[in-house]
């Protein structure tokens, strides 16, 4: 390994840290968020308000949030989130403890947690290729989805257990997780080109649009990933396919949900230490098509160990989609443009997965979960097959980097949308 790179592996590995405790934190307090609301009014449409009061900040400030993350340092930007979100998240302890907390309140806390939320994921994603070389770029998105697959497996038990103890206590601990996310954040160096600033304008706000749109690769991709979770959102029927179909009870849907994040760790684990270096579209294409196979296994499948096979598939091939998407958007974008990229990538993942959970629930109140389920897989099937034949030059890619003369073209492109 050189010498000069070690900085730049020094502070991705601090960047992890701070992923892991940030991501721990925040799946603990969604667990004692639902739990505490639950308990307080014992009306479900309540557990759909949390994700309500997260959604709107999480889509109607991504663009204002990708601006942002081009025109400041990004790691200022990503600790101010967190330490508006360790805040609120210190005021729900110190409510619970005291028992002053009510409904509004949560909810309103949840809402400042999802807006500072919404400002830090771009400048958290484009923190990543500023630590690392760009020729261990997709290791390092692996890494970095292992310590989010880490929190989604570990996160909520750890987060059951200390609830027991009372919701104040897993607040306090969840705040204790930021404190240590936010210090190793601002304790993080890395070079960087001072941004160059611009005021807020319509053309600026919509300029990762633009830069989408004109690249045909980043577009193919982006894309790809909102209708494959579109058709494949499965995992919101899981009540019903554990309840009804696989005849299990509370512990098998606590396997069923955990399956796909093992899955997913498993393969971030060897993605790790593998190189992705031939034919790269065609893994990323046939990694979805494996994805919307296991929905089918699991579709039809009436055993537990069958479905619980097809989830970690499912989850294993998600894995190494995400990668190669992850590392293509990166790569084929200009430092200067990656924060309002990664702010409409985020848009697109995050109404994919809200519009996914509701399209499962439509088709299941028509056909049933497993007509549900079949229908999601064969849409992924089919939107393979339908995007290979769109974008060609993404199915024809054989490697993640960009060749010398790609790149001064995405450069060009930039220069012209700013």
């Amino acid at each position: 390994m050189p010498t000069d790179s070690l900085p730049k592996h020094r502070a991705f590995v601090q960047f992890w840290f701070a992923r892991i405790a940030s991501g721990f934190g925040f799946q603990m307090l969604s667990v004692a968020v639902a739990w505490q609301i639950y308990a307080i009014t014992g009306r479900a449409l309540d557990l759909g308000l949390i994700g309500l009061v997260q959604f709107f900040p999480s889509v109607l400030l991504a663009l204002p949030a990708g601006h942002v993350a081009d025109q400041f340092e990004r790691r200022r930007v990503v600790l101010l989130g967190q330490v508006v979100e360790w805040c609120a998240i210190a005021l729900l302890a110190l409510l619970s403890f005291t028992h002053r907390i009510h409904e509004l309140g949560i909810l309103a806390l949840v809402f400042v947690i999802g807006t500072a939320k919404a400002f830090e994921s771009p400048s958290m994603s484009s923190l990543l290729p500023a630590l690392v070389p760009p020729a261990i770029l997709p290791r390092a998105v692996a890494v970095s989805g292992s310590a989010f697959q880490m929190a989604m497996v570990l996160g909520p038990a750890v987060g059951g257990l200390l609830y027991v103890a009372g919701p104040g206590v897993v607040y306090a601990t969840a705040a204790g997780l930021y404190l240590v996310a936010a210090t190793l954040m601002a304790l993080l160096r890395y070079e960087q080109a001072p941004p160059k600033r611009e005021p807020a304008s319509l053309k600026s706000l919509f300029a990762g649009v633009h830069f989408i749109r004109e690249r045909k690769d980043v577009l193919g991709v982006i894309s790809l990933d909102l209708f494959a979770v579109l058709f494949g959102g499965a995992t919101a029927l899981l009540p019903i396919f554990a309840r009804d179909i696989l005849h299990t009870g509370p512990w098998g849907l606590g396997l069923l949900r955990a399956a796909p994040a093992v899955g997913a760790l498993l393969m971030s684990f060897w993605l790790a230490r593998h190189d992705l270096t031939r034919r790269v579209g065609m893994i990323m294409f046939g990694s979805v098509a494996g994805f919307g196979v296991a929905t089918l296994v699991f579709a039809l499948s009436s055993w537990m160990w069958l479905s619980l096979v097809a989830l970690f598939a499912g989850g294993a091939f998600d894995m190494v989609s995400m990668v190669i998407r992850g590392s293509m958007v990166q790569l084929d974008t200009p430092d200067a443009m990656r924060g309002r990229v990664n702010a409409v990538n985020s848009i697109f993942v995050n109404t994919s997965n809200q519009l996914g959970e509701f399209e499962s629930g439509l088709v299941a109140a028509w056909l049933g979960a497993v007509g549900a389920a079949v229908v999601g897989g064969v849409g992924t099937l089919v939107v393979v097959g339908l995007w290979m034949g769109m974008f060609p030059g993404l199915r024809r890619r054989q490697k993640l980097h960009l060749e010398a003369a790609a790149i001064e073209a995405a450069e060009e492109t930039t220069a012209e949308t700013l």
